[in-house]
């Protein structure tokens, strides 16, 4: 299977290494790797040390951690020769590093086959002030991302956060944008729920991470859809979703499953495997707001897709 890969960016001491440190101390179960610019930055305990070769320090929780050296390519064919390899890749790039170019080398058609770029997170200090973002690589940080992540509230003067907001709004770019105190940003958005070959089971309710500010919910179908059907219900959606991520079927190219991902306003779709026997024609997981969105109306406005109704 792909492993999807995070890329974190933002300025030089914005808390970009805090989030990479939250999100190995809080795996859940996940492998995580980290490719990271500064070991000596990363709170590795030494009780959490299992091992270490090759440039990598393997955790006893799964995760593992490397240093962002030399070839960048290079270092993502070497984690995901690793048995087990990684089921996801978080990548911290330099404080100074136009993220525009390394989503470009991520581009590169092996890399995009074996390790997708799933979500580029962009971490913001919140006492930044918003005249910093007519900066050219503010900019660019934020041009690029899915998430914008606010750090350092508890230190920032009362309103900054809004203030910070504000500007972003001003610049125009679609990314979701949250809190993220001491680190800490809501899973569900960093790491969708997997849309894999085995069905899934149909929820009796909206799934609610516990952050209680995003909710989950799932739509399946027995039927192929339309992809000219699908593209206006996305456009009916897209306002009230931060992310969406699918598999299906269409009736315009029968017997072969399509790879669905929206997110920043962005919707994407790439070729897919051939669709596992027994499994649902369709199944996509939608990511939005906690009472934006009901289960009702996603799916009175997804059955419309399905081209025999």
């Amino acid at each position: 299977m792909p492993v999807p890969i995070l890329l974190v960016t933002g300025f030089l001491g914005a808390g970009k290494t805090t989030v990479v440190n939250h999100l190995l101390a809080h795996a859940e179960g996940r492998r995580i790797a980290a490719v990271v610019n500064d070991f000596g930055a990363i709170n590795i305990d030494a009780e959490l040390i299992a091992g270490a070769s090759d440039g990598v320090v393997s955790l006893a929780n799964g995760c593992i951690c490397c240093s962002l050296e030399g070839d960048l390519l290079h270092t993502l064919a070497t984690l995901l020769r690793r048995d087990p390899k990684p089921e996801y890749i978080v990548i911290e790039t330099s404080g100074v590093a136009d993220p525009a170019d390394i989503v470009r080398n991520l581009m590169d058609p092996v890399i995009v086959r074996e390790a997708p770029l799933e979500t580029v997170l962009c971490v913001m200090d919140a006492a930044t002030p918003p005249a910093t973002l007519d900066d050219a690589l503010h900019r660019s940080q934020l041009r690029v991302a899915d998430i914008v992540a606010l750090s350092k509230l508890d230190l920032a003067n009362e309103g900054a956060g809004s203030r910070m907001r504000e500007a972003i709004r001003a610049q125009r770019v679609p990314a979701v944008v949250v809190d993220a105190p001491h680190g800490e940003i809501p899973s569900a958005l960093l790491f969708p729920a997997t849309v894999d070959r085995a069905p899934p089971l149909r929820e009796p309710g909206p799934k609610r991470p516990a952050e209680q500010r995003f909710e989950t919910l799932s739509w399946t179908s027995d039927q192929p859809i339309s992809l000219v059907r699908l593209q206006q219900a996305i456009g009916r959606l897209a306002p009230k979703l931060a992310r969406a991520k699918g598999l299906f079927e269409t009736v315009e190219q029968p017997g072969r499953q399509m790879v669905f991902q929206f997110a920043a306003g962005r919707a994407t779709l790439a070729p897919g495997e051939v669709p596992m026997s027994g499994a649902p024609r369709a199944r996509i997981v939608f990511i939005a707001e906690l009472g934006v969105l009901s289960k009702a109306e996603l799916d009175g406005i997804m059955e419309t897709c399905v081209a025999d109704r």
